[in-house]
């Protein structure tokens, strides 16, 4: 196969844990072509070889394909000294027909890269790569933290403590206090007066509840897990106070985002740093809805609509959303009626992905045009009399413009 050149200095880098194998296609100015391939190390060294070496050669284009996180090391040290490398996906390579088990990975990319055949990935600045760490780091935290608490809801629930029948959380105030007061050994009508009097259930069920065969091993396990649970909760708000800190220079942006229903301040920092602030780099919304991964899947033969699964994509990204759809299904929007068609045929948890796709492609419009959300399901004007018409008649009255009778 014959490929038109493109560009006239280009570098590919195959990237491996231990090793980077890099190639370079360079025309010279007599109109001649000569292939320079180097082997470089993983190490902290080894990187700066390779960005001295890379930027000696002034290339126009420098393409790399990697295995998991690897290529974060050598992108950042290619950066370092002014080349903006692209990052491409292994699976389009693959799908360019060619002689790719015939030569090296490196010299592949390199001769794709020439004719312009690939796409780099979305690799967003160095703040948000770094404020990536804090947000994933924390995502993991928040799912720790829920097992933690099931498992002492399992134990408690072990023990014959029914607590969990009578509260509709058992990790808010009162519950906590009264979990806490059982792990001290206080006897159940000790127990009653943590409860708080805005609880639904009665005395007598809250007190029936805390009856129980609790022993010193269920005691032991239930202090530890109370603990653990206190510990990952203050490392969840350290976690939460330095993700904002990194993210003052996007007050607006966060504002904005928090206007959707759903979101709230913390959902939208950790949205922010996966996708960025500028839509340009993904250029269309269902282009950054293939990004994530959160698109039906487009397979069609003969036509037959073949299966419509959601592709690969940006797993954090799509937790995120899927936990905004969930919050959004349950406000009074545009979103909630879009939910109820849909759960009615395709059940819930498509109707959830479906969810998270509409407000996807909301968020792509909303940071691109720098336009607050408007939900074409409610009436702002008249919601807006409603609330301060109350606020309205006080003033008219004060000032003697308005006579209140009975």
């Amino acid at each position: 196969m014959e490929l038109v050149a493109l560009h006239k200095r280009v570098i590919g880098l195959d990237v491996h844990q231990a090793q980077i194998t890099a190639c370079a296609i360079l025309e010279e100015a007599d109109g001649t072509t000569r292939i320079e391939q180097r082997q470089f190390g993983a190490f902290k060294r080894d990187r700066g070889a390779l960005a001295a070496w890379a930027a000696s050669l002034a290339p126009d284009e420098v393409v790399m394909e990697s295995t998991g996180i690897y290529w974060k090391s050598p992108y950042a040290a290619l950066e370092a000294v002014g080349i903006r490398g692209q990052v491409v996906n292994a699976r389009h390579v693959k799908n360019v027909p060619g002689r790719k088990t015939d030569v090296g990975d490196a010299q592949w990319l390199a001769t794709l890269a020439r004719a312009g055949l690939l796409r780099g990935s979305f690799v967003p600045p160095m703040q948000l790569r770094e404020l990536r760490l804090i947000s994933r780091q924390r995502q993991k935290l928040v799912g720790l933290l829920s097992s933690e608490k099931n498992r002492l809801h399992k134990v408690l629930t072990d023990g014959g403590i029914r607590l969990g029948v009578v509260v509709s959380d058992l990790h808010g105030q009162s519950a906590r206090a009264m979990v806490k007061a059982i792990i001290l050994g206080q006897a159940p009508h000790e127990v009653l007066q943590f409860a708080s009097r805005r609880l639904k259930a009665s005395r007598e069920e809250i007190f029936d509840a805390l009856q129980g065969e609790l022993t010193d091993s269920h005691r032991f396990v239930l202090d530890e897990l109370m603990r653990h649970i206190e510990e990952i909760e203050a490392r969840i708000a350290r976690f939460d106070t330095r993700l904002l800190d990194g993210l003052k220079d996007e007050r607006n942006t966060l504002a904005l985002l928090q206007t959707l229903p759903g979101v709230d301040l913390i959902g939208a920092a950790m949205l922010l740093v996966e996708i960025g602030s500028d839509m340009a780099a993904f250029g269309t919304a269902d282009r950054l809805a293939s990004w994530v991964g959160i698109c039906p899947g487009n397979n069609e033969s003969a036509g037959k609509r073949k299966s419509g699964r959601v592709r690969k994509g940006n797993l954090y990204v799509r937790r995120l959303l899927c936990e905004f759809a969930h919050a959004a299904s349950r406000t009074k929007s545009v979103f909630q009626s879009k939910f109820k068609s849909l759960i009615v045929r395709r059940g819930h948890k498509r109707s959830i992905v479906a969810l998270a796709h509409k407000i996807l492609r909301t968020i792509f419009f909303m940071i691109k045009r720098r336009e607050h959300y408007r939900d074409s399901a409610t009436d702002y004007e008249a919601l807006s009399v409603q609330r301060n018409a109350p606020r309205w008649i006080k003033a008219l009255t004060r000032f003697g413009f308005m006579t209140l009778t009975e």
